[in-house]
């Protein structure tokens, strides 16, 4: 059977020249020629007998775009906050760029934020907008208006400067308070959920011109977001949180297809979950026979000190779904069943797969109108390549 072309959920912007996500250089530095990695050691936030960030440590490089990704109330805004010094940690410390600033206050950082309420002033235009924070450092009159015309030609809105904010739409309303915010030249930037309050089509197009803007200006932007595909689309490194824990981080093709935990593989994108175990092993693979008595191929590497009973997953666009009755190339895992429900996406399929023991799995098959698409009911199988498995830390032991 012929590869099948592959969509990864969100395809990653190319990162700036010279910054290898796998291995970063441990000198790089922001326009200013200064550094400024954030650090956080055991960081914990408590509110009585609530805790809402739980020994948190993590490291953040110079000049990437880092985003905390999770759902509400997993402690991502609650960390953002700490590092922006809007509230002070319980216990632990936060390091910026090498200094300990765990109890100092927001004006002593070398910070700026960006919220998702813009917080613009509606009777100031847009050029004064930009300038307020520079008049408030007193800044030179002859360097304030060079500075608000490059940052205004950077978020491409040269034109706007005299237009006050009710006139512009949301998106341009957002690019002001970002601009806001970067004509300060801080270190680190952070967002907290900035585009929440735009529509769909213009969300995606704001992702693309941040990280350009990001890419261009060198500041290590760190991100909140609930949105999976925003992470993606827009981060060097991610962390997916849960209670106030780090579940995983790392680069976001990395997490998407090896996540570590069952949580980190449902929220970030749908799989395909399966207990299987272990019987045998062979080269680089492993036999793994799932709860109704199939068996599947599983990569040795992925399942390395997770025992012989595995939480496997797939991703639902590495399936192929096929007739029947067509013959599958060795190597593949395969498995028979009924369309149990299909429903047309446009660029697509998205398949319900019945197995014989009643277990479903999610199928999602490119729309390329080369043939007619199985019906609902109608007998099938589905194959997918065994590097494609994953194995998990399961939520709970099945």
């Amino acid at each position: 059977m012929p590869d099948r072309p592959e969509t990864i959920l969100g395809t990653q912007t190319a990162p700036r020249p010279g910054s290898t996500l796998a291995s970063r250089p441990d000198d790089r530095r922001g326009p200013d020629g200064q550094r400024m990695d954030v650090r956080l050691v055991n960081v914990t936030k408590s509110y009585g007998s609530v805790t809402a960030v739980d020994d948190l440590s993590l490291v953040i490089e110079s000049g990437e775009f880092f985003s905390l990704l999770g759902s509400s109330g997993c402690g991502k805004t609650t960390t953002l906050s700490m590092i922006g010094g809007f509230q002070e940690p319980t216990s632990g410390q936060i390091y910026l760029g090498g200094t300990d600033v765990s109890r100092l206050p927001p004006y002593r950082r070398d910070v700026n934020t960006v919220f998702q309420s813009y917080a613009l002033f509606p009777h100031l235009s847009v050029a004064e907008n930009v300038a307020f924070g520079l008049k408030r450092k007193k800044v030179p009159r002859s360097e304030i208006a060079g500075r608000v015309a490059e940052i205004l030609r950077l978020v491409d809105l040269n034109g706007f400067e005299d237009r006050k904010p009710a006139l512009l739409s949301g998106g341009q309303q957002q690019r002001v308070a970002l601009a806001r915010a970067l004509v300060n030249r801080p270190k680190l930037l952070l967002l907290d959920e900035p585009l929440g309050a735009l529509d769909l089509k213009l969300r995606k197009q704001m992702q693309i011109e941040l990280k350009r803007i990001q890419s261009e200006v060198g500041i290590t932007f760190l991100y909140v977001t609930h949105d999976q595909e925003e992470a993606i689309v827009m981060s060097d490194r991610l962390a997916v949180m849960s209670a106030g824990k780090i579940e995983q981080v790392g680069p976001p093709d990395q997490v998407y297809d090896r996540p570590a935990t069952e949580f980190v593989a449902g929220f970030l994108g749908a799989s395909n979950m399966m207990w299987g175990e272990v019987h045998a092993e062979a080269g680089d693979m492993l036999a793994a026979r799932l709860e109704h008595g199939a068996e599947i191929a599983v990569p040795k590497a992925a399942a390395e000190g997770r025992g012989k009973r595995l939480r496997l997953g797939v991703r639902p666009e590495k399936i192929a779904v096929l007739p029947a009755s067509e013959p599958v190339g060795a190597g593949w895992n395969v498995l028979p069943g009924t369309i149990a429900l299909s429903v047309y996406t446009g660029v697509g399929h998205q398949y319900t797969v019945r197995d014989a023991a009643g277990h479903d799995f999610a199928a999602y098959v490119q729309n390329t109108q080369a043939a007619r698409g199985p019906a609902q009911g109608e007998a099938v199988q589905i194959a997918w390549r065994p590097e494609h498995t994953f194995v998990v830390k399961p939520s709970q032991q099945g």
